[in-house]
């Protein structure tokens, strides 16, 4: 749990000096009237009282959280201090001496009510980010938003704001959130979507078939949204459900969020069973090259060593896939198995999950354990023996450099047919796939 820690009366060089024969001092946030300190194992956030005022910027819509003085004032009034928090019930405190329960702006009112309001109305022309840490506050807390928020929202422009600080936002929102639609929903209320997330603020626009997707947004529209939405959700359960490790769990709701992105491009009707549907053929590639784009304007590369980047696109493009095999599970043979786990580079149980949320998405009530077609693939892969490390490729470069290939094209070309005939179980060990080497290589020069 974070603790942070306000002094008053005590000028920030004496606090440093007190506190660092007893523990370490992290001076990194001095200049802003800010230290780290730790002792036992626990870190502290200790600060002076703070005001911040604006600087000059040529319009107050475009501010950035860097457009502004902090000034720390170890004399300023509490209150004071208090005020530049962003919502009232951020804007409590407690005196240590006697537990006195500090709240010049109804805070605890508000937590009571379950709502988030603007302590002052600079908030949001002070620091912009403020808007998307009201949509985070509301849907990890589960609270309402005060409709003043709203139209304050509209006035203030988001494009200047970090994408690190955004993408943070958003992490927080799919991951801490028992059902991030509420936050992603809040987003498009408070205008996030169209500003910063224009790719999915297309899907609130984008109207699907009704009869494969019956579920609805808030006006009763059956948009690409409304699904997008409940797979989210769907895939935050799944995450834990089957206890996925933090940065795999991020992977599979990214991978929800932006799996039907490339809809809206591909919305054609088609005339079936004597009536008109409406059909997104190749939406899986387009919104794969549409999630490439997204994670390349968000800077969203690797996450706690985890290549995102890499993952998401590949599991979009896939995403239906699973579903295939499954179809097709009485004709499908290892080959098809190993194929599909060679093209998601081994992220098989990913892929299913992403496939069981998309399947999931059609109904408000979220699910309680992984359908009978989830578990039968996963149990397929198993029986089969296919994992990330069987699927490795067994032949390398430097194994027919010493049967004395050169390199260059050629030897990638053999290579990927070496690759291809091991997953076509063609071969099993390594051996036999050096003797379909050396055999060719010898062919070649007769």
């Amino acid at each position: 749990e974070e603790v942070d820690l306000l002094v008053q009366g005590h000028p920030l060089d004496e606090i440093i000096r007190k506190l660092q024969p007893r523990g370490k001092v992290d001076l990194v946030g001095k200049s802003f009237g800010v230290i780290k300190f730790t002792i036992d194992g626990h870190t502290y956030d200790i600060a002076l009282p703070r005001s911040d005022q604006p600087s000059p910027a040529p319009d107050h819509r475009q501010r950035g959280h860097k457009d502004f003085i902090i000034k720390a004032d170890p004399y300023l009034p509490l209150e004071k201090d208090l005020e530049r928090r962003d919502f009232r019930c951020n804007s409590l405190a407690i005196r240590l001496s006697d537990g006195t329960l500090i709240d010049p702006f109804g805070g605890v009112e508000d937590i009571r009510n379950k709502i988030i309001r603007i302590t002052n109305p600079r908030a949001f022309p002070d620091d912009p980010l403020r808007v998307l840490r009201a949509a985070r506050f509301a849907s990890v807390l589960e609270f309402s938003i005060d409709p003043e928020i709203y139209l304050l929202a509209k006035e203030i422009e988001l494009k200047g704001l970090s994408v690190e600080r955004v993408n943070e936002e958003l992490f927080k929102i799919l991951l801490l959130s028992r059902r991030p639609s509420r936050g992603l929903q809040e987003m498009h209320r408070l205008n996030v979507l169209r500003q910063l997330f224009p790719e999915l603020y297309r899907l609130t626009l984008a109207i699907q078939d009704s009869i494969f997707h019956p579920e609805k947004d808030e006006l009763g529209h059956h948009t690409v949204w409304a699904h997008t939405l409940l797979a989210v959700d769907q895939a935050r359960v799944i995450a834990d459900l089957t206890g996925l490790e933090v940065t795999r769990k991020l992977a599979l709701l990214l991978a929800s969020l932006l799996h039907d992105t490339g809809k809206p491009a591909t919305a054609t009707w088609e005339y079936k069973k004597n009536r008109l549907v409406i059909t997104n053929n190749g939406h899986d590639l387009l919104s794969e090259k549409i999630a490439r784009k997204v994670f390349n304007r968000q800077k969203i590369f690797s996450w706690n060593g985890y290549n995102l980047r890499a993952v998401v696109p590949m599991l979009i493009r896939h995403h239906h896939r699973a579903s295939e095999l499954w179809l097709n599970r009485k004709l499908v043979t290892k080959k098809a198995f190993n194929r599909l786990a060679a093209e998601v580079k081994g992220e098989i149980d990913l892929l299913i999950y992403l496939d069981a949320a998309d399947r999931a998405g059609r109904r408000t009530r979220l699910l309680t354990r992984l359908d009978r077609q989830a578990l039968w693939l996963l149990k397929k892969f198993e029986e089969l023996k296919i994992n990330k490390e069987t699927i490795k490729p067994l032949i390398m470069g430097r194994d027919l450099i010493k049967l004395g290939m050169e390199p260059g094209p050629e030897m990638g070309k053999l290579l990927k047919k070496l690759y291809r005939l091991q997953l076509d179980n063609r071969f099993e060990t390594r051996a036999q796939g050096l003797k379909l080497a050396r055999k060719w290589l010898q062919e070649k020069k007769t």
